[in-house]
Parts: C-alpha cells; structure tokens; sequence
C-alpha cells in the first residue's frame, strides 16, 4: 500500500518522526509550490498542508492515489470539503493543537482594550502622560458574548474563569453544551447582554460577513469586541462604523477580510483601521506560538495513527 506522505508546508518534526514509525514516508517540501506539487501528488497517499494554497478539486483529481488530507491548523476554509467527501478522503485537523494560544491571545487582546496599553504605551513614547484620557475598565462583572463553542470557543471561555465574569455562549450547530465555563443562550440573548463579543466560528457561506451593520446594531450595550477566527467573519466597515457610532468601544482583529501586503494597503477601509485608536491589529498570529508550533503537529499525528489502526 502507498504509504507516502508529501508535506508542502512548514511544520515541527515531530510530525514527521511519529509519522515514519507508523510506517509512513514523509516527503518534506515546505518550499514547493503548487505547480510543482501538481506534478508529483499522484504519488502520495497523504497530503499535509498549512495555508499554502487551496486543496480544491484540480488539487484532489490530480492526486489519484490521496487518502487523507491533514491540515496543521484548525480551520478547513482552503479545503474543498464536500468535494473530499465525494472523493472518500479524510481530513484532518489539528484544532486542539493551537486552543491555548487562542484563547490567551483573545484574552490578551481584550485585556489591552479595555486598558487602552496600546495607546497609553504609544503617548508615553511620544512624550504624552495621559492619566485620565486613558482609564480602563475592569473585566469582574462583565458578560461575555461568545460565538461559536468549539476548542476555540471553550479555550477562550476557560481562560476567563478566574474573572468572575458571566460567559454566554451560542452555537447555531450545538445543543446543551453549557459547562463550568459558560451558559448555553440563543442569539437574541448575546445581542441584549454581553459587554464584550468574541467570535470563534470557522469560516463558511454561512458565516461569511456575519458580523456585519445589521448585526452590530442590534446590540443593546457599547461591547468590546474581538475576533480571531477568520477575517471574512466580520466586515471590517461595519465593525469601523460601530467604533464611530459607539456601539464599539474597542476591537481586537487577529484576522482581516484581506491580509498580508500589498494587498491589504489597497483596501478602502485600512487607512480608517490604521487611523482608529480603538483598533487592535495583530498579523492572524492568534494561534500560532512556539508551543502551538509543535502541539499541531502532535495532534496531527495522534489522529494519523488512530487513522491507521482503523483501517487494520
């Protein structure tokens, strides 16, 4: 049986090492491009891939002899998923692997907003000390909004347990769910209580734009707001419109419709993003820290082998 594995992206050996003594070969080619994988993946029985580019259908076609695809991150956005269902394929993912690191960083983030450290440390080096401009608000008593209650949603959650916060929870694709770190709610109940909004969905047509005006509108209390989901989640002109209106007292964006340059600078709206004091930008780096690195790789590894003693 082909048991050979290509690689196309960069991820920690350990991988490679529990892979090789599953008896797989691991073909590592973190600098291959796409055109050159097109013309060698019909020799591979497995495919690990990070975001270098989309596994779609020409992608599977020409793979004749794929049986799994392993993704070293959580969402599966750069997969055709339905199509590797009809092809019988595996996919594999790895969001246990990076939970931690997300929801430290949301917490992170949220921590900086609501005590304004980017801002204050900006004034300082500029010569400016601003006491009064820059006092914070305290996260005790606050109600967060989550959206979404998978890893990343339950990471976040359990981080802010030691807040004495009131967590709220709603996932339109989960029922009963609700835990020591967080109640179950409809939608309607996020809208009407939370302080803060934090979005943990993976990206579909269904979340697509979800956080949109209409949405923020209707949240009855000004709220922080974070996302470090995917960036096409949440329409960067609506969220930058709430700033303005009031409805935001503060965004934390890991992710953004468009990312990296120049691509980004060519946005009709990141001139606004850069100017609001109120924004938070970090580069989608949310769930990928040196401990992540590796975790990903061990949780791929984990389900490769439990793969493979399901099909003896």
């Amino acid at each position: 049986m082909n048991n050979n594995i290509l690689i196309v992206d960069d991820i920690h050996p350990i991988f490679i090492e529990q892979a090789e003594a599953l008896g797989y070969k691991c073909d590592y080619q973190p600098t291959i491009k796409l055109e050159e994988a097109m013309q060698i993946i019909a020799n591979y029985a497995g495919l690990v891939i990070r975001s270098k580019f989309n596994v779609d259908k020409p992608v599977m076609d020409a793979a004749a002899s794929l049986r799994f695809v392993c993704r070293a991150g959580a969402g599966m956005d750069n997969i055709a998923v339905a199509y590797a269902a009809e092809k019988n394929l595996t996919l594999i993912n790895a969001s246990e692997g990076n939970m931690d690191a997300v929801g430290e960083h949301a917490v992170g983030m949220l921590l900086s907003l609501m005590n304004h450290f980017n801002t204050a440390d900006a004034e300082i080096r500029n010569g400016e000390w601003k006491r009064e401009a820059n006092r914070g608000f305290e996260l005790k008593g606050k109600t967060v909004g989550i959206i979404g209650y998978g890893f990343m949603g339950k990471s976040f959650a359990k981080k802010l347990s030691g807040f004495e916060v009131d967590v709220i929870a709603y996932d339109k694709y989960k029922t009963g769910f609700s835990d020591r770190y967080a109640r179950e709610v409809s939608m309607e109940e996020i809208v009407k209580y939370s302080d803060v909004l934090s979005v943990h969905v993976p990206l579909t047509k269904e979340t697509n734009g979800m956080i949109n005006d209409e949405l923020l509108f209707h949240f009855k209390k000004p709220i922080f707001f974070i996302n470090t989901s995917r960036g096409k989640v949440a329409k960067v002109r609506a969220v930058l419109n709430a700033i303005k209106d009031g409805k935001i007292l503060g965004a934390g964006l890991d992710v953004l419709e468009t990312e990296k340059f120049p691509a980004l600078d060519e946005q009709e709206w990141f001139d606004d993003l850069k100017r609001s004091g109120k924004v938070l930008l970090t580069p989608h780096v949310a769930g990928w820290t040196f401990d992540s690195y590796r975790k990903i790789s061990e949780v791929m590894a984990g389900k490769l082998a439990e793969l493979r003693l399901n099909a003896e």
